[in-house]
Protein backbone atom coordinates (compact mmCIF):
# COMPACT_ATOMS: atom_id res chain seq x y z
CA UNK A 1 0.00 0.00 0.00
CA UNK A 2 1.19 3.52 -0.83
CA UNK A 3 0.39 5.25 2.45
CA UNK A 4 0.90 8.78 1.17
CA UNK A 5 -1.38 8.13 -1.80
CA UNK A 6 -4.01 6.75 0.56
CA UNK A 7 -3.65 9.71 2.94
CA UNK A 8 -4.02 12.23 0.13
CA UNK A 9 -6.62 10.37 -1.93
CA UNK A 10 -9.46 12.67 -3.02
CA UNK A 11 -12.91 11.21 -3.52
CA UNK A 12 -15.22 12.86 -5.99
CA UNK A 13 -18.53 13.74 -4.35
CA UNK A 14 -21.36 11.35 -5.19
CA UNK A 15 -24.96 12.40 -5.83
CA UNK A 16 -27.84 9.93 -6.02
CA UNK A 17 -31.52 10.42 -6.66
CA UNK A 18 -33.66 7.62 -5.32
CA UNK A 19 -37.38 6.88 -5.37
CA UNK A 20 -39.95 5.44 -3.02
CA UNK A 21 -39.55 2.20 -4.97
CA UNK A 22 -35.84 2.11 -4.04
CA UNK A 23 -36.69 2.52 -0.34
CA UNK A 24 -39.25 -0.26 -0.54
CA UNK A 25 -36.85 -2.54 -2.40
CA UNK A 26 -34.16 -1.98 0.24
CA UNK A 27 -36.64 -2.85 2.99
CA UNK A 28 -37.78 -5.97 1.14
CA UNK A 29 -34.15 -7.05 0.99
CA UNK A 30 -34.14 -6.98 4.80
CA UNK A 31 -37.32 -9.08 4.93
CA UNK A 32 -39.79 -6.36 5.88
CA UNK A 33 -43.33 -7.40 4.97
CA UNK A 34 -42.91 -10.97 6.22
CA UNK A 35 -46.03 -10.35 8.33
CA UNK A 36 -48.53 -8.70 5.97
CA UNK A 37 -50.78 -7.77 8.92
CA UNK A 38 -48.07 -5.90 10.85
CA UNK A 39 -48.49 -2.16 10.20
CA UNK A 40 -45.02 -1.45 11.62
CA UNK A 41 -43.53 -3.58 8.81
CA UNK A 42 -45.86 -2.28 6.09
CA UNK A 43 -44.76 1.29 6.76
CA UNK A 44 -41.41 0.38 5.16
CA UNK A 45 -42.73 -1.48 2.11
CA UNK A 46 -46.09 0.15 1.29
CA UNK A 47 -46.43 3.65 -0.07
CA UNK A 48 -49.40 4.78 2.06
CA UNK A 49 -47.22 5.86 5.03
CA UNK A 50 -43.78 5.03 3.67
CA UNK A 51 -40.68 5.48 5.82
CA UNK A 52 -37.05 4.72 5.00
CA UNK A 53 -35.14 2.17 7.07
CA UNK A 54 -32.35 4.21 8.73
CA UNK A 55 -29.62 1.78 7.66
CA UNK A 56 -30.27 2.72 4.03
CA UNK A 57 -27.72 5.45 4.72
CA UNK A 58 -25.04 2.77 4.33
CA UNK A 59 -25.90 2.09 0.68
CA UNK A 60 -26.98 5.50 -0.64
CA UNK A 61 -24.47 7.40 -2.83
CA UNK A 62 -21.88 4.61 -2.88
CA UNK A 63 -18.41 5.62 -4.17
CA UNK A 64 -17.73 2.43 -6.12
CA UNK A 65 -14.81 0.07 -5.61
CA UNK A 66 -12.24 2.79 -5.03
CA UNK A 67 -9.77 0.43 -3.29
CA UNK A 68 -8.88 -1.07 -6.69
CA UNK A 69 -7.27 2.20 -7.81
CA UNK A 70 -3.71 1.20 -8.81
CA UNK A 71 -2.05 4.31 -7.37
CA UNK A 72 -3.17 3.29 -3.86
CA UNK A 73 -1.37 -0.03 -4.02
CA UNK A 74 -3.95 -1.73 -1.78
CA UNK A 75 -4.02 -5.52 -1.94
CA UNK A 76 -7.77 -5.32 -2.53
CA UNK A 77 -8.23 -9.08 -2.97
CA UNK A 78 -7.45 -9.41 0.75
CA UNK A 79 -9.77 -6.59 1.86
CA UNK A 80 -12.46 -7.45 4.42
CA UNK A 81 -15.29 -5.30 5.76
CA UNK A 82 -14.62 -5.39 9.50
CA UNK A 83 -17.07 -3.00 11.16
CA UNK A 84 -19.84 -0.59 10.27
CA UNK A 85 -21.13 2.41 12.21
CA UNK A 86 -23.84 4.92 11.33
CA UNK A 87 -25.28 7.94 13.11
CA UNK A 88 -28.55 9.52 11.97
CA UNK A 89 -28.71 13.32 12.22
CA UNK A 90 -32.14 13.77 10.58
CA UNK A 91 -34.76 11.31 9.32
CA UNK A 92 -33.79 10.01 5.90
CA UNK A 93 -36.56 10.74 3.38
CA UNK A 94 -38.26 7.84 1.64
CA UNK A 95 -37.34 9.51 -1.66
CA UNK A 96 -35.15 12.38 -2.72
CA UNK A 97 -31.65 13.32 -3.80
CA UNK A 98 -28.64 12.95 -1.53
CA UNK A 99 -25.00 13.84 -1.80
CA UNK A 100 -22.09 12.10 -0.14
CA UNK A 101 -18.55 13.18 0.62
CA UNK A 102 -15.90 10.64 1.59
CA UNK A 103 -12.65 10.78 3.56
CA UNK A 104 -10.08 8.20 4.59
CA UNK A 105 -9.85 9.35 8.19
CA UNK A 106 -7.19 6.97 9.50
CA UNK A 107 -5.05 3.92 8.88
CA UNK A 108 -3.80 1.80 11.78
CA UNK A 109 -0.85 -0.44 10.90
CA UNK A 110 -0.91 -3.78 12.74
CA UNK A 111 2.59 -4.69 11.58
CA UNK A 112 4.18 -6.77 8.79
CA UNK A 113 2.12 -9.85 8.07
CA UNK A 114 -0.68 -8.64 10.40
CA UNK A 115 -2.52 -6.26 8.10
CA UNK A 116 -3.83 -2.73 8.56
CA UNK A 117 -7.16 -1.16 9.55
CA UNK A 118 -8.57 1.62 7.36
CA UNK A 119 -11.36 3.97 8.52
CA UNK A 120 -13.54 5.43 5.76
CA UNK A 121 -16.03 8.15 6.71
CA UNK A 122 -19.04 9.15 4.60
CA UNK A 123 -21.06 12.29 5.26
CA UNK A 124 -24.53 12.05 3.71
CA UNK A 125 -26.51 15.23 3.06
CA UNK A 126 -29.87 16.15 1.60
CA UNK A 127 -29.07 17.79 -1.74
CA UNK A 128 -32.04 20.19 -1.61
CA UNK A 129 -31.64 21.55 1.92
CA UNK A 130 -27.94 20.86 2.42
CA UNK A 131 -28.81 19.39 5.80
CA UNK A 132 -26.71 16.54 7.14
CA UNK A 133 -28.58 13.24 7.23
CA UNK A 134 -26.03 10.70 8.44
CA UNK A 135 -22.39 10.00 9.19
CA UNK A 136 -21.26 6.50 8.22
CA UNK A 137 -17.92 4.93 9.20
CA UNK A 138 -16.73 1.76 7.49
CA UNK A 139 -13.80 -0.07 9.05
CA UNK A 140 -11.88 -2.11 6.48
CA UNK A 141 -9.34 -4.80 7.32
CA UNK A 142 -6.52 -4.74 4.77
CA UNK A 143 -5.07 -8.17 5.39
CA UNK A 144 -2.23 -7.78 2.89
CA UNK A 145 -1.05 -4.29 3.81
CA UNK A 146 0.57 -4.53 7.23
CA UNK A 147 3.88 -2.74 7.75
CA UNK A 148 2.99 0.24 5.55
CA UNK A 149 2.54 2.82 8.35
CA UNK A 150 -0.29 4.67 10.08
CA UNK A 151 -1.96 8.09 10.19
CA UNK A 152 -5.00 9.81 11.68
CA UNK A 153 -6.92 9.42 14.91
CA UNK A 154 -8.14 5.85 15.30
CA UNK A 155 -11.30 5.37 17.41
CA UNK A 156 -11.09 2.90 20.26
CA UNK A 157 -12.13 -0.66 19.53
CA UNK A 158 -15.66 -1.65 20.60
CA UNK A 159 -15.73 -3.40 23.97
CA UNK A 160 -16.56 -7.09 24.13
CA UNK A 161 -20.03 -8.03 25.31
CA UNK A 162 -20.46 -9.53 28.78
CA UNK A 163 -21.16 -13.22 29.26
CA UNK A 164 -24.77 -12.89 30.36
CA UNK A 165 -28.25 -13.84 29.24
CA UNK A 166 -29.74 -11.28 26.84
CA UNK A 167 -32.58 -9.12 28.16
CA UNK A 168 -34.44 -9.33 24.83
CA UNK A 169 -34.10 -11.23 21.57
CA UNK A 170 -35.57 -10.91 18.08
CA UNK A 171 -35.55 -13.70 15.49
CA UNK A 172 -35.74 -12.77 11.81
CA UNK A 173 -35.69 -15.42 9.10
CA UNK A 174 -33.95 -14.59 5.84
CA UNK A 175 -35.14 -16.00 2.52
CA UNK A 176 -33.12 -18.26 0.22
CA UNK A 177 -33.30 -15.40 -2.30
CA UNK A 178 -32.54 -12.61 0.20
CA UNK A 179 -29.12 -11.82 -1.30
CA UNK A 180 -30.61 -11.69 -4.80
CA UNK A 181 -33.14 -9.10 -3.60
CA UNK A 182 -30.69 -7.10 -1.49
CA UNK A 183 -28.10 -6.80 -4.29
CA UNK A 184 -30.60 -4.73 -6.28
CA UNK A 185 -29.91 -1.92 -3.80
CA UNK A 186 -26.48 -1.53 -5.35
CA UNK A 187 -23.94 -4.16 -4.24
CA UNK A 188 -23.51 -6.47 -7.23
CA UNK A 189 -20.50 -8.42 -5.93
CA UNK A 190 -20.94 -11.84 -7.59
CA UNK A 191 -20.12 -13.80 -4.41
CA UNK A 192 -23.69 -12.97 -3.32
CA UNK A 193 -25.27 -14.48 -6.44
CA UNK A 194 -22.89 -16.68 -8.43
CA UNK A 195 -22.02 -20.10 -6.92
CA UNK A 196 -18.75 -20.23 -8.89
CA UNK A 197 -17.64 -16.80 -7.61
CA UNK A 198 -18.60 -17.81 -4.07
CA UNK A 199 -16.57 -21.03 -4.39
CA UNK A 200 -13.49 -19.08 -5.50
CA UNK A 201 -13.87 -16.95 -2.35
CA UNK A 202 -13.97 -20.10 -0.20
CA UNK A 203 -17.72 -20.51 0.30
CA UNK A 204 -19.79 -23.51 -0.74
CA UNK A 205 -22.64 -21.23 -1.82
CA UNK A 206 -23.35 -17.49 -2.19
CA UNK A 207 -23.35 -15.53 1.07
CA UNK A 208 -25.53 -12.70 2.32
CA UNK A 209 -24.12 -9.18 2.17
CA UNK A 210 -22.65 -8.05 5.49
CA UNK A 211 -24.58 -4.79 5.23
CA UNK A 212 -27.77 -6.81 4.75
CA UNK A 213 -27.03 -8.59 8.05
CA UNK A 214 -26.49 -5.16 9.63
CA UNK A 215 -29.81 -4.03 8.14
CA UNK A 216 -31.53 -7.06 9.68
CA UNK A 217 -30.06 -6.06 13.06
CA UNK A 218 -31.39 -2.54 12.48
CA UNK A 219 -34.81 -4.02 11.76
CA UNK A 220 -34.57 -6.06 14.98
CA UNK A 221 -33.63 -2.96 16.98
CA UNK A 222 -36.56 -0.99 15.57
CA UNK A 223 -39.03 -3.79 16.30
CA UNK A 224 -37.72 -4.70 19.75
CA UNK A 225 -36.58 -1.39 21.20
CA UNK A 226 -38.21 1.45 19.25
CA UNK A 227 -41.83 0.41 18.59
CA UNK A 228 -41.03 0.32 14.88
CA UNK A 229 -40.33 4.08 14.82
CA UNK A 230 -37.20 4.87 12.77
CA UNK A 231 -37.08 8.44 14.08
CA UNK A 232 -36.04 7.03 17.47
CA UNK A 233 -32.84 5.46 16.17
CA UNK A 234 -29.80 7.67 16.72
CA UNK A 235 -26.92 5.32 15.92
CA UNK A 236 -25.98 1.70 15.43
CA UNK A 237 -22.65 -0.07 15.07
CA UNK A 238 -21.37 -3.64 14.94
CA UNK A 239 -18.41 -5.81 14.02
CA UNK A 240 -18.78 -8.40 11.27
CA UNK A 241 -17.62 -11.77 12.56
CA UNK A 242 -19.05 -14.51 10.30
CA UNK A 243 -21.01 -14.63 7.04
CA UNK A 244 -24.70 -15.52 6.81
CA UNK A 245 -26.08 -17.88 4.19
CA UNK A 246 -29.42 -16.80 2.68
CA UNK A 247 -32.27 -18.76 4.23
CA UNK A 248 -30.79 -18.79 7.74
CA UNK A 249 -32.48 -17.25 10.78
CA UNK A 250 -30.74 -14.37 12.52
CA UNK A 251 -31.36 -13.91 16.24
CA UNK A 252 -30.36 -10.49 17.57
CA UNK A 253 -29.69 -10.44 21.31
CA UNK A 254 -29.89 -7.17 23.28
CA UNK A 255 -28.09 -6.38 26.54
CA UNK A 256 -28.30 -3.24 28.71
CA UNK A 257 -24.71 -2.63 29.81
CA UNK A 258 -23.61 0.38 31.84
CA UNK A 259 -26.23 2.71 30.43
CA UNK A 260 -25.72 1.46 26.87
CA UNK A 261 -27.80 -0.87 24.72
CA UNK A 262 -25.45 -3.52 23.34
CA UNK A 263 -26.24 -6.37 20.94
CA UNK A 264 -24.94 -9.27 18.94
CA UNK A 265 -26.53 -11.36 16.20
CA UNK A 266 -26.19 -15.09 15.72
CA UNK A 267 -27.39 -17.62 13.15
CA UNK A 268 -29.59 -20.15 14.87
CA UNK A 269 -29.02 -23.01 12.42
CA UNK A 270 -25.25 -23.04 13.03
CA UNK A 271 -25.15 -21.27 16.42
CA UNK A 272 -22.45 -18.86 15.27
CA UNK A 273 -22.18 -15.15 16.02
CA UNK A 274 -22.34 -13.12 12.80
CA UNK A 275 -22.42 -9.59 14.27
CA UNK A 276 -20.57 -8.85 17.49
CA UNK A 277 -19.80 -5.97 19.87
CA UNK A 278 -22.84 -4.04 18.66
CA UNK A 279 -24.18 -0.82 20.17
CA UNK A 280 -27.50 0.92 19.48
CA UNK A 281 -28.50 4.39 20.69
CA UNK A 282 -32.10 5.57 20.84
CA UNK A 283 -33.93 8.80 21.62
CA UNK A 284 -37.15 8.91 23.60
Amino acid sequence: MNLEAVRNFHFESVTQSYTRRDSMLYALGLGFGSDPLDPAQLDFVYEAHLKAVPSICCVLAHPGFWARRPELGIDWLKLLHGEQHFEIHAPIPAEGTVGASYEIAAVADKGPGKGAILHLVKTLKDSDSGGRLATVRSVLFLRGDGGCGSFGDVPGEPIALPAQTPAQTCDIATLPQSALIYRLSGDYNPIHADPDAAAKAGFDRPILHGLCTLGVATRAALATLADGRPERLVSLSARFSRPVFPGETIRTEFFPVGGQLRFRSRVLERDVVVLDRGTVTLRD
